[in-house]
């Protein structure tokens, strides 16, 4: 960054650094501490929509990267495309494999980076749920999502009350943010807590 920069008041863009998706375990066992949430087994990987053959090449390069592991709940990855645009690369663990998790959704990532489709990368997001007495709904547990920004390199939560409603719980979201500051390097502006309204994975 040059002196004009610095000047001006403009800052350097954060490199992205895929390894700290690997900070997710550790932070899970605080995060089930500290408030009773658990790992879904469920995640996923949003870019914004790619179309074309060099894509597809890359898709099926994912596919076959992760398709040795038949211990998984389901294909490997599953493409899903939202209400917004977005796509969606969608990995199914069990719930006691979230470290699996995290390598599938660094080796995504790491893929369609290395094929050129870093650009298009928006976040990625491991779920979460409490299925405890005191706080499940008529619709069932409660749900949490950790979602990583990939151009920030942070990571925040993402608390969607239950209903139709795109309504979401900014106390439980401020309260995980508290629980895991040592954990996980939180995104510190809340304005790029960006609400994922019926992400895949969540």
């Amino acid at each position: 960054m040059g002196l004009l920069d610095i000047l001006l008041g403009r800052t350097k863009p954060v490199a992205p650094d895929l390894d700290r998706l690997f900070a997710l375990p550790s932070a899970a066992v605080t995060l089930q501490a500290a408030t009773g949430f658990t790992p879904t087994g469920s995640g996923a990987v949003c870019f914004a929509t790619v179309e074309g053959a060099a894509f597809e090449q890359t898709h099926r390069e994912v596919q076959a990267l992760l398709d040795a592991d038949a211990g998984r709940r389901g294909p490997p990855v599953a493409l899903h495309r939202d209400e917004y645009g977005y796509s969606w690369l969608v990995s199914l663990r069990t719930p006691d494999e979230l470290p699996q998790l995290v390598t599938d959704l660094h080796a995504v990532n790491s893929a369609l980076e290395a094929d050129g489709f870093g650009p298009q990368l928006l976040c990625s997001l491991a779920g979460f749920e409490n299925t405890a007495a005191d706080t499940a709904t008529a619709d069932g547990g409660r749900r949490l999502a950790l979602v990583y920004l990939y151009k920030r390199g942070t990571f925040y939560p993402f608390a969607p009350l239950p209903g139709a409603a795109e309504r979401r719980d900014s106390a439980l979201e401020l309260q995980v943010k508290s629980v895991l500051a040592d954990d996980l390097r939180i995104e510190p502006d809340l304005s790029r807590w960006f609400p994922v309204w019926g992400a895949p994975g969540l």
